[in-house]
C-alpha cells in the first residue's frame, strides 16, 4: 500500500515519455501529384458537373492537407546540457540551414487557392449574370439625369438590345417607347421573360453568351450616353432655356444669370430659379437666389433651403418658416439651446411662423433660457403656434419673469390664442406696473 510519498513507478513514467514521440513525417511528393492531377483536370473540365467534381477533390486535399505534417514542421529533441561547445556550434548551424528550407505547406495551399480561383473563372455564365446585368441597366435609366440627346441614346439602345433578345430567345418583345421611363419598364420586362426562361449553364451556353454580351454592349450605350452632368453649368441652363428671359440689353450684364434670376422673380416664375439654385455653386449667386425666392417662399424650394438651413445660416431658416412645411420643424428644433443667440431668435420665429403643435414642447423649454431675448421670441412662438398647452406656463412667465418685454411678449402670446382661458390669464394684468406689459393685458381683456 502507498503512504502517498512513494517514487512514481519508472516505467510508468518511461511509458508516458515514449507517448510523445514526433509524428511520422508526410511525404510532399504525393500532394504534389495530386494537385499536378486536379489542375489537368481544370483543364479538361467541360461541364458544370465537371467542375463540381473538381472542387470535391480540391475539398479532399485541403482535408489531407491540413491533417499532414511535414519534416520541417518537427521540432528536433533538446540536446542534453552535457554537450560540448563544438557539437553545440554545429547543432546551431544545422538548426540555421533548417529554418531556411522551405514549408511545402505554403507551396501546395498557394496552388489550392490559384487552383479554386481557375474553378470559378470557367464557371457560367448563368442566367441570373444576365437579370443583375439588366437590373443594373434599368437602374441606370431611372436614376440618370438624360439630355435631350441622350434620351435619345438610351432609347435607342434598349430598343437594339430587346430586338437582340427577342431573336436570341425567339421570342417577340413589343417595344415602342418614346422616353427613358418607357425604355426602363420595357427592359425590365424582357429581365422577367428571361428569368422566366430555363436556361442550363452547360446546354444553354451559347444562348446565355449572347444575352450577356448583349447586356453588357447595352451597359457601354447607356455609359456613353449623355447625361446633364457632362455638360458645364453653363450649358445646362443653356438647353434648359433659361437664358431666354434675356434680351440683348440685359445679357450684357454680368453675371447673365443674375439678370435672368431677376427678371423670373418679377414674373413670378420660381422653377428656373430653382433649377439654377442646383448648378450654381458661388457664394453671391446663392446669396441673391435666396433673396429672390424669401419674399414669395415657393413651397417648391422646401427641399435645397432645407439643405441650406442645416448649415445653420440664417436666411435659409428665415425662409422655411415662410414655406410653413412642417418637414422642417425637427431640423429648427435642433438649433434651440446651442447657443448661438441670433440662429435661436430666427429659428423660434420660423417654428412660430410654421405653427405645428408638435413644436410646442421644445419651444415652452426655452422659456427658461438665460437671454431674456430669447425667452422672449419664445412666448411669442408660442402665441403663433396657438397650442392651448402654452396658457399656463406663458401665465407663470406673465407672473415672475423678471424681464417687461418678455411678460409683455407672453401676454401678446396669450392674446393670439385667443381662447377664453387664455384671454382671461393675460386680463388679470390689465392694471399691471409695466406699461407694455398693462397696454397687451387690456388688449385680452378688450378694454
Amino acid at each position: 500500500m502507498s503512504n502517498g510519498d512513494e517514487e512514481p513507478d519508472a516505467e510508468k513514467t518511461e511509458a508516458a515519455e515514449g507517448s510523445s514521440e514526433p509524428p511520422e513525417p508526410a511525404d510532399p511528393e504525393p500532394f504534389a501529384e495530386r494537385l499536378d492531377d486536379a489542375a489537368d483536370a481544370v483543364d479538361r473540365a467541360e461541364t458544370e458537373d465537371d467542375l463540381d467534381r473538381v472542387e470535391t477533390t480540391l475539398d479532399e486535399i485541403e482535408a489531407d492537407l491540413e491533417d499532414a505534417v511535414f519534416a520541417v514542421e518537427i521540432e528536433d529533441e533538446p540536446e542534453e546540457a552535457e554537450e560540448d561547445e563544438a557539437d553545440e556550434a554545429e547543432e546551431d548551424e544545422d538548426e540555421a540551414e533548417e529554418s531556411e528550407e522551405a514549408n511545402p505547406r505554403d507551396e501546395f495551399e498557394d496552388r489550392l487557392d490559384d487552383l479554386r480561383a481557375d474553378v470559378e473563372d470557367q464557371r457560367g455564365p448563368y442566367r441570373q449574370d444576365i437579370t443583375d446585368a439588366l437590373d443594373d441597366a434599368v437602374s441606370t435609366i431611372e436614376d440618370s439625369e438624360w439630355t435631350k440627346e441622350g434620351a435619345d441614346s438610351v432609347v435607342d439602345a434598349v430598343g437594339k438590345y430587346v430586338e437582340r433578345a427577342g431573336d436570341t430567345l425567339e421570342e417577340t418583345f413589343a417595344y415602342d417607347a418614346e422616353t427613358p421611363a418607357d425604355a426602363a419598364m420595357a427592359l425590365a420586362s424582357v429581365k422577367d421573360a428571361v428569368n422566366e426562361t430555363p436556361l442550363d449553364p452547360d446546354d444553354d451556353a451559347g444562348t446565355i453568351d449572347a444575352l450577356l454580351v448583349a447586356a453588357e454592349n447595352l451597359s457601354s450605350d447607356l455609359d456613353d450616353a449623355q447625361v446633364w452632368s457632362d455638360l458645364e453649368v453653363r450649358e445646362q441652363l443653356r438647353r434648359e432655356g433659361f437664358y431666354d428671359v434675356l434680351d440683348p440689353e440685359t445679357r450684357k450684364d454680368f453675371p447673365p444669370e443674375w439678370s435672368a434670376i431677376k427678371l423670373y422673380e418679377k414674373a413670378g416664375e420660381f422653377e428656373p430659379i430653382l433649377s439654377a439654385m442646383e448648378k450654381l455653386d458661388s457664394d453671391f449667386m446663392e446669396d441673391n437666389i435666396l433673396d429672390s425666392i424669401e419674399h414669395e417662399a415657393p413651397a417648391a424650394a422646401y427641399e435645397p433651403v432645407h439643405a441650406l438651413a442645416q448649415r445653420r445660416n440664417k436666411q435659409p431658416v428665415r425662409i422655411l418658416g415662410r414655406i410653413g412645411d412642417e418637414r422642417a420643424c425637427d431640423t429648427l428644433a435642433d438649433f434651440l439651446g446651442g447657443g448661438d443667440v441670433a440662429l435661436e431668435q430666427v429659428s423660434l420665429r420660423a417654428l412660430g411662423a410654421i405653427g405645428s403643435e408638435e413644436s410646442t414642447e421644445p419651444v415652452a423649454q426655452r422659456l427658461a433660457a438665460d437671454d431674456p431675448s430669447i425667452r422672449s421670441a419664445a412666448a411669442r412662438a408660442l402665441g403663433m403656434i396657438g397650442d392651448t398647452r402654452a396658457i399656463e406656463p406663458l401665465g407663470d412667465v406673465l407672473d415672475e419673469d423678471e424681464d417687461d418685454s418678455v411678460r409683455a411678449s407672453a401676454a401678446w402670446a396669450l392674446t393670439q390664442i385667443g381662447t377664453e382661458r387664455a384671454l382671461e390669464t393675460a386680463a388679470e394684468h390689465a392694471d399691471d406696473r409695466s406699461y407694455i406689459v398693462q397696454v397687451k393685458a387690456e388688449k385680452a381683456a378688450g378694454v
